[in-house]
């Protein structure tokens, strides 16, 4: 899982939940950004040492259970850096522009693009979160780019029909529907039956 500086690290805690609730092992990379992104939406200041940012984000997801990695982004000798390294997949949710850019034009500055670009080169899923509105022209190309190369799009944009009564029901929605991509239905999510009469 890898987690940017784009805004909605709601989104990160909630996935982060709901994985190691259903007992789905997590590797996570935060960028840099992410830091000073709990600073501006919740005044809270995540750590940078590898154990201690895996109890933060326990805490801000309320699991205790489950087995949770963290790695600096400056790890680019991580395990998790190599294709010979397995996964179900990766989800970057949510996913900065920057972060798109960087995937499209095929540039691993730090182990989150790394890892990013090694799902593509091995044609494993890799599924974007992108948090941002509206989208320029440049962010459409990219998001295309990286569709072209095979990772799957799921826009943060949540839904109505399930009749969501709190923000965790609309983050919960997009939660869903990133993991549906990676095949993981382990969110209790009300889906579309057809229409109610």
């Amino acid at each position: 899982m890898g987690v940017t500086g784009a805004s909605g690290l709601l989104y990160a805690v909630r996935a982060i939940k709901f994985l190691l609730q259903a007992g789905y092992p997590i590797q996570l990379v935060a960028s840099k950004a992410v830091h000073q992104v709990w600073q501006a939406e919740c005044g809270l200041a995540m750590p940078v040492l590898p154990d201690k940012q895996a109890l933060f984000w326990r805490e801000q997801a309320q699991v205790w259970d489950g087995s949770l990695t963290c790695h600096r982004p400056t790890d680019v000798a991580a395990a998790i850096a190599s294709g010979s390294f397995r996964t179900l997949g990766m989800v970057i949710i949510p996913c900065s522009m920057s972060t798109v850019a960087k995937l499209a034009a095929g540039l691993s500055s730090d182990l989150l693009e790394r890892v990013a670009d090694v799902h593509l080169k091995e044609n494993r899923p890799l599924v974007v979160v992108p948090r941002e509105t509206p989208f320029s022209l440049i962010h459409l190309q990219n998001l295309t780019q990286l569709a072209m190369a095979g990772a799957r799009i799921v826009p943060a944009i949540p839904a109505w029909y399930h009749r969501p009564t709190t923000i965790e029901d609309l983050v919960d929605f997009v939660v869903a529907r990133a993991l549906d991509q990676l095949g993981l239905d382990c969110v209790p999510l009300k889906r579309w039956q057809g229409p109610v009469n």
